[in-house]
């Protein structure tokens, strides 16, 4: 599968590298606070299960199942919640996505957390593209910045492919048409 991919921009020694220093700056953001984390589901699990075991605060986990690019490399306009929003009233909360790309997708779980009262919400995202976005949203804690490239592995998929690269990199391109 990795001769799949134009090139790596990030193997597993570099991406468990910031993912400690990403959980350092929650883990002082959060001190003495109880955090509930919601993972969008699917693309985020491995940038999840890695993250949260680095985080040695009190927490609840939860999962929300959205979908936006429905196998095209590119995302849709419509985000489709596949459950009903955690209860989140009250609490401190941390969105957990895999890549900030459009917006639209965070922007979506943002405002639907929100409804429900939380007493904080903040967003955290393994990837940001360098993009203009189709919503004014950005995350608050970012592990790599990238160009508007389309990427695989760690959790990023290609039509439910590739999520199990242990690095992150960008797709050859000849594969991203043979899908068209």
């Amino acid at each position: 599968m990795q001769a799949d991919l134009e090139r790596t921009l990030f193997d597993e020694p570099a991406i468990q590298r910031r993912l400690d220093e990403i959980a350092g700056q929650i883990s002082n953001d959060y001190r003495d606070r109880e955090l509930t984390v919601i993972a969008v589901m699917n693309g985020s699990l491995m940038f999840m299960a890695d993250l949260l075991r680095r985080i040695p605060l009190p927490l609840k986990l939860d999962c929300l199942s959205v979908a936006s690019y429905h196998g095209r490399a590119e995302p849709g306009g419509e985000i489709i919640f596949k459950q009903v929003a955690p209860d989140v009233a009250g609490r401190h909360v941390l969105i957990l996505d895999d890549i900030l790309d459009s917006g639209q997708t965070l922007a979506a779980v943002r405002d639907k957390l929100q409804q429900a009262g939380p007493r904080s919400i903040r967003s955290c995202v393994l990837l940001k593209k360098k993009k203009q976005r189709a919503s004014a949203v950005d995350a608050d804690y970012i592990g790599f910045e990238i160009e508007d490239e389309f990427v695989v592995g760690y959790g990023l998929d290609f039509m439910e492919r590739y999520r199990n690269l242990p690095c992150i990199g960008v797709l050859r391109k000849d594969l991203i048409a043979q899908s068209r």
